[in-house]
């Protein structure tokens, strides 16, 4: 007789892990590759997290923090948010979690029981849907386009919530795939629409510091209701070191202590005083940032030139999302085609739309600016070619 294997696993894979696979597979076979498939920085982590963990190693245990984390780490992250945002946080209500996955994981059970239904937007992060789904709790789709520049609007809310109560909202900003991000009053509009209506906000704030006009406005500024979810991978560029933190309401502090200890015990002991050291890097992480806008740049006037045109607002994160149905209908083939004559890691808009996106392909501009001419000199040479 089968052993049973629980339905919570029947979740969709994150195909850019497959991407990652096959770009790793040419690598190994001898081909070249210039890689707009990771969203992640390809810079190390900054100096004085690097010193600080050397120093932790050498002087410190490294045994088992608090769950929720260093409590001069909580601290420091309070002043984060002073300095930032002019925002007041008590250090009591930030929890470090394993990476702002981990954090999801403990912001979704916190908040929502199975049967409830979160809204999603799409196209968007596809570990938000997948992990809600294994939770129990029902996905409700939100397919944004251009006309809100890729973002959630109270009117697509209230039409939701008119047709069936909702329970949550999951917004990003800037966002992944598209690199776009909620001003100010979209914000605010969203914030109060959901304090009115009593749904709870959870917003993603991991790109944070990585915008190339005005500074992304943060839900803890504007509502104690709002759980944020941040992390030091993208910013701080220490994807590996898997460190996310929450601000989080002071009525689920105490529960999501409850199930850190559980689930995980504690978040990584020499992450955290890594994290601590970082906030001495400032200059540098800057520095990353200017190279991003770079790289952004180089790709906006490119991509046009090579005949990809229809692109997302490109306001934060370091991602372009682009419309390439007048070249496929197929964006996963195109993906594979592009790596296989061309040697471009992409990744297909699938991961983040499973209605849209085969219309789709997302460019990571983590890289560097010489992988960036590279992409456009290939791409130009292929559509001379087709």
């Amino acid at each position: 007789m089968a052993i049973k294997v629980s339905t919570r696993t029947d979740i969709a894979p994150f195909f850019v892990m497959e991407v990652m696979r096959a770009a790793a597979r040419r690598e190994a076979q001898g081909g070249d590759v210039v890689h707009l498939e990771v969203g992640q920085p390809s810079t190390p982590a900054p100096a004085g997290a690097r010193a600080a963990a050397v120093r932790a190693i050498e002087h410190e245990v490294l045994g088992y923090t608090a769950a929720v984390g260093l409590e001069a780490l909580r601290e420091r992250l309070s002043r984060h948010y002073d300095e930032w945002y002019g925002a007041t946080v008590d250090p009591g209500r930030i929890v470090l979690a394993q990476g702002a996955s981990g954090a999801f994981t403990l912001a979704f059970l916190s908040c929502f029981d199975v049967g409830d239904r979160v809204v999603v937007p799409s196209p968007g992060y596809p570990c938000y849907r997948n992990t809600l789904a294994a939770l129990g709790v029902e996905v409700v789709d939100l397919p944004v386009d251009h006309s809100t520049r890729y973002q959630p609007s109270p009117d697509h809310l209230a039409a939701l919530h008119a047709d069936r109560p909702i329970d949550g909202l999951v917004v990003a900003s800037p966002s992944n795939p598209t690199g776009t991000m909620l001003l100010p009053e979209e914000l605010s509009g969203l914030v109060a629409w959901c304090s009115t209506n009593g749904v709870r906000l959870i917003s993603d704030e991991i790109y944070h510091g990585i915008t190339f006009g005005v500074a992304a406005p943060t839900a803890v500024s504007l509502w104690n209701d709002a759980v944020v979810v941040n992390s030091f991978s993208k910013y701080f560029s220490m994807t590996g070191w898997r460190l996310g933190w929450l601000v989080l309401p002071p009525e689920l502090v105490a529960p999501v202590e409850r199930l850190a200890q559980n689930a995980t015990v504690a978040p990584p002991t020499i992450s955290q005083h890594a994290a601590l050291g970082a906030f001495d890097s400032i200059a540098e992480l800057e520095a990353n940032v200017d190279r991003y806008r770079t790289n952004r740049a180089i790709l906006l006037d490119g991509l046009p030139e090579v005949g990809i045109d229809r692109l997302a607002p490109a306001d934060g994160a370091f991602y372009i999302y682009a419309d390439v149905s007048h070249l496929t209908d197929d964006s996963q083939a195109l993906c594979q085609e592009w790596l296989d004559r061309l040697g471009i890691a992409t990744t297909p808009g699938i991961d983040f739309d499973p209605q849209r996106g085969h219309r789709f392909v997302r460019f990571s501009f983590a890289g560097t600016p010489a992988e960036m001419t590279t992409t456009i000199d290939r791409l130009r040479a292929w559509s001379t070619d087709r």
